[in-house]
């Protein structure tokens, strides 16, 4: 398949902490979201083969803002604020919602949503939250069940069943991923580019 993004060509462009520091783009939006501890950007760095491009956090809960990475001048890749376990403040978690349930308000823009989870654990009343809100956006989206390196063969296909089963969706969205591993990376990049054709 020829590549429809050179994902060699990528770059930072801008953080916006309040909906004023939205890009206003014709191009594509790729959303990435995810709970701040799953390893969204970790799947960001292995979709392009970079190993600290997006920046990864020692500790969970780092992108506070939504960032934009432009890649190869075709689409942005549009990294959400982690939601969850990130050890913030009420008000700073509450200010991380309003910014996302905006960002989110402006779903006719996006051409594809990359939904993380945890392929270890049952989602979460949050990662529910989450996924009602792409199923009823009508939006194409995919679920990547991030970590599937720490799970034994035999494990992989019950915890896709579970994560099916509880978001009441086709197993087909699924992708068993390993952002450590780069299992899943060249399906996930498939439909990135299909996204965008």
């Amino acid at each position: 398949m020829k590549p429809i993004l050179n994902l060699h060509m990528a770059e930072f462009v801008k953080s916006a902490a309040t909906p004023d520091g939205f890009i206003e783009t014709e191009l594509p939006q790729i959303i990435f979201a995810g709970k701040s501890n799953v390893g969204k950007s970790s799947v960001i760095n292995r979709i392009l083969n970079r190993k600290n491009f997006a920046r990864v956090g020692a500790s969970p809960g780092k992108t506070v803002h939504i960032n934009y990475f432009l890649i190869d001048e075709k689409a942005y890749f549009v990294d959400l604020p982690g939601y969850g376990y990130a050890k913030v403040s009420k008000s700073e978690k509450e200010r991380w919602a309003r910014l996302i349930e905006t960002y989110l308000n402006r779903e006719d823009e996006f051409s594809l949503g990359i939904f993380i989870v945890d392929i270890r654990h049952k989602p979460t009343a949050d990662d529910m939250v989450m996924a009602q809100w792409f199923i009823g956006s009508g939006m194409p989206f995919y679920i990547v069940a991030n970590k599937s390196d720490k799970l034994k063969k035999s494990q992989i296909e019950p915890a896709i069943d579970l994560i099916a089963d509880t978001f009441k969706v086709p197993k087909g969205i699924i992708i068993p991923f390993s952002a450590e591993k780069g299992t899943g990376r060249d399906e996930l990049v498939r439909i990135i580019f299909n996204s965008i054709e």
